[in-house]
């Protein structure tokens, strides 16, 4: 008998902004790419990645520019992402998918344990859809480390997962 069961992830880790690189970026007020570090009010739409929520309207956030790998390769992007302006408890469960960003649409790029792109397993998940039987299939292939979540759009980094 054939086992047509989709893998699970037996255990998930999920990455938001590193609370030290970040703080590192408040206290100078730039960010890694010599951009000011300025504090605006949110709109109320805006994905924060220190903490993975929706910024909540009047509060105040910062956009950054972010590069999630830090080791030189030709696969490190950097790009805008929004943090609260000042500091926040971060992502507190990190077994666990936030709620407000693993639904579609998003794309799901996967990386090799060498930091680099692993094209075959690009996923776009459609709008409306939750990303966890997507991020399930990718984690279980062997050459996958880790997966960037990223808005569809725009394309920005929103968070890691690894195994």
């Amino acid at each position: 008998m054939t086992n047509t069961t989709t893998p699970t992830i037996t255990r998930l880790h999920v990455h938001a902004i590193d609370a030290e690189r970040l703080a590192a970026m408040r206290s100078a007020r730039s960010d890694e790419h010599g951009n000011a570090f300025v504090s605006i009010p949110a709109e109320g739409w805006e994905p924060l990645r220190c903490c993975l929520q929706i910024a909540e309207s009047g509060h105040d956030i910062a956009l950054i520019s972010y590069a999630p790998l830090r080791q030189a390769s030709p696969w490190r992007e950097v790009g805008p992402v929004f943090v609260h302006g000042t500091q926040c408890d971060g992502y507190q469960n990190s077994s666990e998918l936030p709620s407000d960003l693993r639904i579609g649409p998003r794309v799901l790029r996967s990386y090799r344990a060498d930091g680099s792109l692993d094209y075959d397993h690009i996923t776009v998940v459609l709008d409306g859809e939750d990303i966890e039987a997507s991020l399930d299939e990718l984690l279980a292939a062997p050459e996958v480390a880790e997966v960037h979540v990223r808005a569809h759009g725009a394309q920005c980094f929103t968070y890691a997962v690894t195994r």
